[in-house]
């Protein structure tokens, strides 16, 4: 949990970065913006106020955590418990170096150094990155005469964030929070993969969702043979599995899938799982709520008929029977029970 009550803004320096592979500059600003009390604030509310999940990501790389540039030059100004403004031009011309996708747009890169910041319980500094890339027309009123008149500019939507990311002085490779709304495509991974170069924290958040997305991805590639019945079942067992509080593997096979072949099928489905996505799900850990109601929303649990119903599984499926009409040449649900509300 992210707490930002008393979290102001030290430092904050501007740059331009621009798309490398169209010929786009880079501008590079000499000396941080100096900002009054009111700017600041608006500033650390544009930043910060949609930094309000509990998903972290940590700095990696193949090799070792050294050789990771952002990951080296957040480490010197966190070391220096300062930030200077030759380390905000080396963040500049390391995103420009990756900002290589046709689609990548260009925009302003703010660094910021933020105090006071509570992650977890624990207080903290913290050190943000952020990019503008898409503009909003505004309307400007104003007083003419014994009339008014109307302008139009072009400006950036404060409650709009494009790009972010909020390094948190915590942990060795550091905490890391990311953000992005513009691009969610191939060409989206140059913020968090070539830029940033991070991957899911190992914790109970992303273990949790982890092992929802396994159980998803497992279910899936099932045979259909009862509708989607058997499918909705197993997700949801899975979910109620993960409300428990903790998981140990062995349990939660057997109480999902039950019979001896499913329960040996998703435990060598899960080390292939793993291998194939670079991830590690330990046999045993404490789960995450809100990452339960993040990720199991709408998790294969409702079955759709034509355009005309939804059917919501949420256990049951003893009491819900499938059938085909051989006179209306259509399938059907039975479903029974004792009391309508």
């Amino acid at each position: 949990m992210i707490q930002f009550n008393n979290t102001n803004i030290k430092t904050i320096a501007l740059h331009k970065v621009g798309n490398k592979y169209k010929d786009e500059p880079l501008i590079l600003s000499k000396k941080f913006i100096e900002l009054d009390d009111l700017t600041g604030e608006i500033l650390s509310r544009y930043f910060l106020s949609k930094f309000n999940f509990t998903e972290f990501y940590t700095f990696f790389h193949q090799i070792d955590i050294r050789y990771n540039e952002v990951y080296s030059i957040i480490d010197r100004i966190f070391t220096n418990k300062n930030i200077n403004i030759a380390d905000t031009i080396d963040l500049a011309k390391h995103l420009y170096e990756q900002s290589v996708h046709p689609k990548t747009k260009g925009g302003e890169f703010y660094i910021a150094y933020f105090e006071d910041c509570i992650v977890n319980g624990e207080k903290t500094n913290v050190v943000g990155l952020f990019k503008s890339e898409n503009k909003d027309i505004f309307l400007k009123i104003y007083s003419k005469e014994e009339n008014f008149g109307i302008e139009s500019e072009t400006g950036i939507n404060i409650n709009k964030l494009d790009k972010g990311c909020l390094i948190f002085n915590i942990e060795k490779e550091y905490i890391v929070a990311v953000i992005d709304n513009t691009n969610k495509g191939t060409e989206a991974k140059y913020w968090t993969d070539d830029f940033l170069h991070v991957r899911p924290r190992k914790d109970n958040f992303n273990q949790t969702q982890n092992m929802l997305s396994l159980c998803k991805s497992f279910v899936s590639q099932l045979p259909s043979e009862n509708g989607k019945v058997e499918k909705a079942t197993y997700m949801n067992r899975s979910v109620e599995a993960l409300k428990e509080g903790s998981v140990n593997i062995n349990t939660f096979a057997e109480q999902v899938f039950e019979t001896p072949k499913l329960v040996s099928e998703f435990k060598q489905y899960k080390e292939t799982y793993q291998r194939e996505r670079d991830i590690e799900i330990d046999d045993t850990f404490e789960t995450e709520s809100a990452a339960i109601k993040r990720r199991a929303t709408g998790t294969m649990t409702t079955i759709k008929l034509d355009k005309n119903f939804d059917i919501n599984i949420h256990g049951g499926e003893q009491y819900i029977v499938r059938g085909y009409d051989e006179e209306k040449k259509m399938y059907y649900y039975q479903l029974f029970f004792k009391e309508e509300k």
